[in-house]
């Protein structure tokens, strides 16, 4: 979800410092706190700054509606300079999600509100992800054109099953208590008791004991995952070695929510579920570092000129008229050799190192 660049107020984020602990606070409420560039830049040099100096950091988003809603890429392709700008954004963005998953001091993301996209990125990787009764996640960007990023492939291969595959190609929406019980928050803890979890987090003495803190604030639960009538489904129809043929899995089963999971698939950038299902296929493996500079190759390939990533964005962010044109049309002609050249290693000087990467 993304929110047109003209509702940016002059301060985009804020940082508090409480005594030995820091507080990061998204502050675009009226943009659903849509990260941008100025934003990234701003907070990666005080996540250094406190790693040596803070004992713990907790990032927030301001207002009751969302954590962050995802990356202003509206604002990206209504630039001209959309593909240097672009590039910019996903390389400082992704340096950001590897400095937050290789973090040395607690990290704690209340996840409350709308959490999609680029919100991921900044909650996912870090230790502690605290969802609430409000928190509503998604990974859409197939819907766009685009695929899950922002450290998208790394997570969702090691979601449980093929969840993480099911997640990313369809973008289907967890809410409240289901983002704990998909292995995406690690705690849960109600909205109205968020300002004294927070107090007695800034008040410890002892980090050893975030996880008591946390565990302190989270209700019994007695919930089934939402998804549970469902699992052993996703588990058969999303381990098939393609798209195609998850689609004709699912064409085998008359249920209504097969029908409905194709419909969803069919609406969605061919091109985009076919990188998306390639990269986190491939991503078990590998560290996060390694598909960051993976999902960098892909968001380059994407900004170039009439990609769908343009149509996407277009059709559902700027016309707003819920049409878009994919090219190509269909999976059919989406050509592995069309694929794995979206995969293809940039010239040397443009490759994402983050090893050794500085904003």
């Amino acid at each position: 979800m993304v929110i047109p660049s003209e509702y940016i107020p002059e301060q985009s984020e804020k940082e508090n410092q409480v005594g030995d602990s820091g507080i990061i606070v998204l502050n675009r409420p009226k943009a659903l706190n849509a990260l941008n560039l100025s934003m990234v830049q701003k907070i990666y040099p005080i996540l250094k700054e406190w790693e040596s100096s803070k004992k713990l950091v907790i990032i927030e988003g301001a207002g009751e509606k969302a954590f962050c809603a995802g990356g202003d890429i509206k604002a990206i392709v209504l630039d001209k300079r959309a593909n240097t700008l672009g590039a910019e954004f996903f390389r400082k963005e992704y340096t950001l999600n590897y400095l937050i998953g290789t973090y040395n001091k607690p990290y704690i993301a209340i996840i409350n509100g709308i959490t999609m996209g680029g919100g991921v990125g900044l909650s996912i990787h870090g230790k502690y992800r605290v969802a609430t009764e409000k928190t509503l996640f998604a990974m859409p960007e197939t819907a766009i054109g685009l695929f899950p990023d922002v450290g998208g492939s790394y997570f969702l291969s090691r979601l449980k099953g093929k969840l993480g595959v099911y997640l990313g190609l369809t973008g289907h929406r967890l809410k409240g208590i289901d983002v704990l019980l998909a292995g995406i928050a690690t705690h849960f803890v109600p909205s109205e008791k968020l300002a004294d979890l927070k107090h007695d987090l800034l008040a410890l003495q002892n980090t050893g004991i975030i996880e008591d803190i946390l565990n302190k604030y989270q209700p019994k639960l007695n919930h089934e995952f939402s998804l549970a009538p469902h699992m052993s489904k996703i588990e058969n129809y999303f381990s098939a070695p393609s798209v195609e043929e998850i689609i004709e899995r699912l064409k085998k089963d008359n249920s209504e929510w097969a029908q409905k999971t194709i419909g969803i698939l069919l609406q969605m950038s061919p091109s985009s579920l076919k990188i998306a299902k390639k990269a986190i296929d491939e991503a078990n493996g590998k560290s996060l570092a390694e598909c960051l500079e993976i999902e960098y190759r892909l968001a380059c390939s994407a900004l170039e000129e009439g990609s769908d990533f343009y149509e996407g964005v277009r059709a559902l962010l700027i016309d707003k008229d819920q049409k878009p044109v994919w090219k190509p049309s269909s999976l059919a002609y989406v050509t592995d050799e069309y694929i794995n050249k979206q995969f293809a290693r940039l010239p040397a000087e443009k490759e994402l190192k983050l090893c050794a990467s500085k904003l």
